[in-house]
């Protein structure tokens, strides 16, 4: 696979993603939806990582470091650091049912259907970057 084959498999992976958010959306799965939203921004970062770097994506769901490593984070306005550390978090991976449940809470119809709007116009922007 090419870079630029690279690029268009992790962004098309990000669309997938961010389609599967508004279905848990719908499907009131309102934990799933943050990690959907999440998994979007992830794999949109690691597409500008294929863009700028030869070297291989690395083995990260931390936001921050793929962002930082694929040097598009000096470019974000406050919004959107905003937006990256309100998504990190949301990576449920590997997490403890406790921190589920505790994450669970603060997350409801409006404020799912807020990240979602907020994710979109995100990986929109970084899209523009590519």
């Amino acid at each position: 696979m090419n870079a630029n084959e690279r690029v268009h498999y992790w962004l098309d992976l990000s669309e997938y993603d961010l389609a599967t958010a508004k279905v848990m959306l719908e499907g009131e799965r309102y934990l799933y939806v943050g990690f959907m939203c999440h998994q979007c921004i992830e794999k949109i970062l690691k597409a500008a990582f294929c863009k700028w770097k030869e070297e291989q994506v690395p083995y990260t769901h931390s936001l921050l470091k793929l962002a930082k490593e694929c040097g598009l984070y000096e470019k974000f306005s406050e919004e959107q650091k905003d937006i990256l550390d309100k998504l990190d978090p949301l990576n449920i991976e590997a997490r403890y049912p406790s921190y589920k449940e505790k994450l669970l809470e603060s997350l409801t119809d409006e404020t799912c259907a807020a990240l979602i709007r907020e994710t979109e116009g995100f990986q929109r922007w970084l899209r523009n970057q590519l």
